[in-house]
């Protein structure tokens, strides 16, 4: 095998990167050379650059064939990738096909140079000294009809580097497909370059092209793995799905036993937050990310607090806790909230990139996985928690503050005060509902709050999830299931049974339309009358 040695200087050493095509054994030779490192950088091994490492690795690797890069007349380095062709005859070309990609050393020719430019996406690397064209099908019979017998070396690698980013170092064959389902609910499609299977690729929604990484990415579901599954094999591609491994945990956040005189949020802040109407949720987010600003700088004043110490905090947060992109936003915003509206100061904008929150397509239960979990669930309140969720599509906070006071048994509906957005709405009741509430109210006769705890305090959110949670796992469901999967499956069961788009908008009390259009990817069938989809379970 063929391994491309060049000089490099990284990270203010001098080291010689190693390029070769995924083998084991050679990599486990490699890494009895003291110092010898993997580079995601460079995407390759590197030792150090002595006269004692380079003869142990002439040793080690005397099976194979080393290749050193000489240097150019400027103080550049050739690439390893163009190495193979340093010695090329003059006039001839040294072509070779690695990673998706056509490398091409050739002598400086304007008729040579205006053919490749014909090519699409075709580059100058000027660092590597040779030009790049991507590889496409077609491209590399139009460059042999081209050169023709100028070609005096010509290397096809049979296999793909797949980027270490995405999993452990490998390599997947020409003919295959990986997919990576990725932790956030997407999948990560890495192959060669296949017309048929990127239009395929397109006709999915929230499709991107990661133009870094160069893979595409798309929403995770049972319909758009067959849509996927079923182009491959129209191309006699074979398909390799894998779980993406998990990442590194963060470190845990700053706890009041982690710093001195742990400080809470400044009365001022609740207070605000109060004046402005936001909702007890909202202001228990904000005050807990703020908490932790102000407790992550806790050797200084709050006022005296800098942007440059608030992009440090920022950054702690991607860096080394780890956190959301949900969770990103919502610190930003919390100290953006006082700095802007408690001390009224001048309207800030922190220059740190707010990430794009990956879109995917929420889960659904099925009608069995619906009435499964509810047959299992023998605890009266818990169950009548699982049926207003789905029977209503409610959010978790819903749930919690439904009253008897806002059920309307004549209409059949259920008024939801002051929700997300500090709005009220109606929505549907389930007659199959009303039975198993009237049991529950000759039981526990609340007063007008209906599901109350200990001291007759409202419910917790952790009570109402781990309600749900304990009931998909004695229903022996394998999906993550959460207050929020049974609103997703009222409204796409809705869907399902006929109702209109602009319905169920009102129904879930979403302000935009766009919103509730992402049903319409879960389910294609047609539209009928409205009725709660509680009313078709056998329960």
């Amino acid at each position: 095998m063929k391994i491309f040695v060049s000089k490099q200087n990284h990270r203010n050493e001098a080291r010689l990167k190693l390029d070769f095509e995924y083998n084991k054994t050679i990599i486990g030779l490699i890494k009895q050379l003291e110092g010898a490192s993997w580079s995601r950088t460079m995407k390759a091994w590197h030792v150090p650059d002595t006269a004692e490492t380079l003869s142990q690795l002439k040793v080690l690797l005397a099976e194979h064939e080393l290749l050193m890069a000489g240097e150019l007349e400027s103080p550049k380095l050739i690439a390893t990738e163009a190495a193979f062709i340093k010695e090329a005859p003059a006039g001839n070309v040294g072509i070779e096909v690695i990673n998706r990609k056509i490398l091409i050393k050739m002598p400086k020719n304007e008729a040579d140079i205006n053919f490749i430019k014909t090519l699409r996406y075709s580059s100058w690397l000027n660092k590597e000294f040779l030009w790049q064209v991507p590889d496409y099908p077609g491209n590399m019979d139009l460059i042999k009809d081209h050169f023709g017998s100028r070609i005096h070396s010509l290397n096809i690698h049979d296999s793909i580097d797949v980027p270490p980013n995405a999993g452990n170092q490998k390599t997947i064959a020409r003919n295959e497909v990986l997919i990576l389902k990725s932790r956030s609910g997407r999948m990560k499609i890495i192959t060669e370059f296949n017309k048929k299977l990127i239009t395929a690729l397109k006709s999915i929604p929230y499709n991107r092209w990661d133009p870094k990484n160069k893979w595409w990415t798309v929403p995770f579901s049972e319909i758009f793995m067959a849509q996927l599954t079923s182009a491959c094999q129209a191309e006699n591609l074979k398909v390799i799905l894998e779980e993406e491994p998990a990442g590194e945990a963060g470190v845990k956040r700053i706890s009041p036993l982690d710093v001195p005189n742990y400080r809470r949020a400044p009365e001022a802040y609740i207070n605000k937050h109060i004046e402005l109407k936001h909702s007890p949720h909202t202001i228990k987010n904000y005050v807990s990310a703020f908490e932790e600003f102000i407790n992550y700088h806790y050797r200084l004043d709050i006022d005296s607090i800098t942007e440059p110490q608030i992009l440090e905090f920022v950054r702690f947060l991607i860096t080394e806790r780890k956190v959301s992109t949900s969770y990103q936003n919502v610190s930003i915003n919390a100290i953006k909230f006082y700095y802007e509206q408690v001390l009224k100061g001048q309207r800030k904008f922190y220059f740190v990139d707010r990430p794009k929150r990956d879109k995917t397509l929420p889960i659904v239960l099925n009608i069995e996985e619906i009435t499964a979990m509810i047959k299992v669930t023998t605890n009266i309140k818990h169950r009548l928690i699982i049926m207003f969720g789905y029977s209503s599509g409610l959010r978790l906070n819903e749930i919690i503050n439904v009253r008897l006071s806002d059920i309307d048994r004549v209409r059949m509906q259920l008024r939801v005060t002051q929700s997300k957005g500090r709005k009220d709405r109606y929505t549907i009741l389930s007659g199959k509902l009303l039975s198993v509430l009237d049991a529950y109210v000759d039981e526990y006769t609340p007063d007008d709050l209906i599901f109350t705890g200990v001291g007759g305090k409202a419910y917790s959110d952790k009570s109402v999830q781990e309600v749900v949670k304990n009931a998909a796992k004695k229903a022996g469901l394998t999906k993550s299931v959460t207050p929020k999967t049974l609103r997703h499956s009222f409204a796409t069961h809705l869907l399902e049974n006929g109702v209109d788009l602009r319905y169920i908008q009102e129904l879930l009390g979403h302000s935009s339309s766009k919103t509730t259009e992402i049903y319409t990817h879960i389910t294609t069938k047609g539209f009928e009358n409205i009725k709660s989809p509680m009313d078709n379970l056998d329960i």
